[in-house]
């Protein structure tokens, strides 16, 4: 590896996914490690297979497809690292061996706390007794794979004379990359690059490894945190798509890496990302973890290249340079819209969804002409992100357990909010069900409980426009938790909000039914109603 590559290790899918309610199922999780794959990252922390068999399952799954041989679109020529996480136990060591032992360059991930804070309220160790355990389980990591990866847990408030020790035992013992993890968010850039420098200088054996930043975004610091280690001499950066994570999130991957990009000649470094992906890489996994990206999100916001201020505008038109660093188009983002109508043709519409980076075929494709036409029926124009919203169901569509066959809202001021529901059930028959709520959404769920009877409750309820004007695509998200204490969620949309509310809650039950097989055991009462909003 030259030494002004830097390694992206992204983790989206483990520490990402322990974002609350960030949670995605075995197929979202291996549809995101593919466009993981496509963008270029270099390591794919796959998950903690020793958290749950679902978790182990998904995590074999993405080692034999994803780390077996290099996606189409990859920028390299050899497949990721695929990674997974253990704590210093040999049942987690265990289990993560098991996980990525399927891939061509499987690495194993175990970390311990070093900090006073966390060894004597949390591990209840001594500093001995940590480096001792540390050493034994680097040892029977490196039993069992040549690629072996160790943290130091809330190494940001570590003394550093005893990180160096730590450190310097376990590169004996076998680690061949030693992450340094501000897990806290609590350090300073200047404070942080700092620390890598002086493990570099002070650690023996650190030259001849990696030495990798894992930053989180408390003080929101992740991404200036993480470029003053690699500036300070580390080579492999901990990131995430959006920086999702734990509590305020993780370092942004497309913060870092187009930093390191735009300002080459100030830092000296550079990736392997195609960064042409990173649009598209942040629209997946907000869909698939329901976690929406804000409209002034650096990079992959929407407003990130959008201008209002006449003085901006009038100095976008003279030269983009002005106001913008980068070019839309380098991220993958457009700043054309193609409008879609009525009379359009599958051939316009095919191409289109192309170029935005959602090609469909077959049935596929003539599902979303379909619903693009009835949109098209229903609004003057049809504009990307209608397109991209139509393209999405077709790519990741719930199974399809129930299905909605018809929906009659009646409410206004003086009436209570009635909802009529026409469900066909898996074997094609139909049921009807009518039912009174507080509103048009929770009169509509209440009546297709009434029909599925499926023991869910409902956590979280969001509808939004997907353009603007009247006539906009609304897409709903609902998220749900099931009696096994497991959470899914649905996505739906529709030119009606009411409908795709419905959409979206039964594509969450489709989900729920997809991995319990059941559709007809008793529901208890929803215990909370979903928001009604206005389009």
């Amino acid at each position: 590896m030259k030494p002004d590559y830097v390694r992206i290790f992204d983790t989206s899918l483990r520490d990402g996914e322990q974002a609350p309610g960030a949670s995605m199922t075995s197929a979202e999780k291996l549809e995101v490690a593919r466009a993981l794959a496509r963008l270029g990252v270099d390591v794919i922390e796959a998950g903690f297979p020793a958290a749950s068999p679902d978790d182990l399952a998904a995590v074999q799954s993405i080692a034999a497809e994803v780390g077996q041989e290099p996606v189409a679109g990859r920028p390299q020529t050899e497949p990721p690292i695929i990674c997974g996480l253990a704590r210093c136990t040999r049942s987690d060591i265990e289990a993560a061996w098991i996980g990525v032992k399927g891939s061509k360059h499987p690495r194993i991930h175990t970390f311990l706390a070093t900090s006073d804070i966390h060894l004597q309220h949390k591990l209840r160790m001594s500093r001995a007794e940590m480096t001792a355990r540390a050493v034994e389980m680097v040892t029977f990591a490196r039993s069992r794979c040549t690629d072996i990866e160790f943290s130091p847990e809330d190494a940001g408030r570590s003394d550093p004379k005893f990180l160096y020790q730590v450190l310097e035992a376990v590169i004996k013992a076998g680690a061949t990359t030693l992450n340094i993890p501000d897990t806290v968010g609590y350090t300073m850039p200047d404070e942080f690059g700092a620390l890598i420098g002086g493990i570099i200088k002070h650690t023996p054996g650190a030259k001849d490894v990696i030495i990798s930043v894992h930053c989180h975004d408390d003080l929101g610091l992740a991404v200036a945190n993480s470029l003053a280690g690699l500036r300070a001499g580390a080579r492999q950066a901990e990131v995430t798509i959006n920086g999702i994570g734990e509590r305020a999130g993780n370092a942004s991957l497309e913060e870092v890496v187009m930093a390191i990009r735009t300002r080459g000649e100030k830092i000296g470094l550079r990736t392997g990302i195609d960064a042409t992906q990173l649009c598209r890489a942040s629209k997946l996994i907000s869909r698939s973890t329901n976690y929406p990206v804000p409209p002034n999100k650096a990079i992959v916001g929407t407003n990130a290249f959008a201008h209002e201020s006449g003085i901006h505008q009038d100095g976008m038109i003279k030269n983009a340079l002005t106001y913008e660093i980068m070019r839309p188009e380098d991220v993958g983002a457009t700043q054309t819209m193609l409008v879609l109508g009525k009379h359009s043709g599958r051939s316009a519409f095919s191409k289109r969804l192309t170029e935005l980076g959602y090609p469909l075929e077959g049935d596929a494709l003539l599902k979303a002409f379909n619903e693009f036409k009835k949109l098209a029926d229903r609004k003057k124009a049809v504009h990307d992100a209608d397109l991209v919203a139509l393209a999405s169901d077709e790519r990741s569509p719930a199974p399809e357990f129930w299905t909605l066959e018809h929906l009659l809202v009646v409410c206004g001021t003086t009436d209570q909010p009635t909802a009529n529901v026409r469900l066909r059930d898996p074997d094609g028959q139909t049921h009807s069900h009518a039912a009174v709520g507080t509103g048009p959404v929770d009169a509509t769920y209440k009546a297709i409980d009434a029909i599925v009877r499926l023991p869910v409750t409902l956590l979280e309820f969001g509808i939004s426009g997907v353009t603007g004007g009247i006539d906009a695509l609304a897409e709903a998200t609902v998220r749900v938790r099931h009696e096994d204490q497991r959470s899914s969620h649905g996505h739906g949309a529709d030119t009606d909000i009411v409908v795709a509310s419905a959409k979206a809650y039964l594509a969450s039950l489709n989900h729920v039914l997809s991995r319990t097989s059941s559709g007809h055991v008793q529901h208890p009462q929803r215990t909370s109603a979903p928001t009604e909003v206005s389009p």
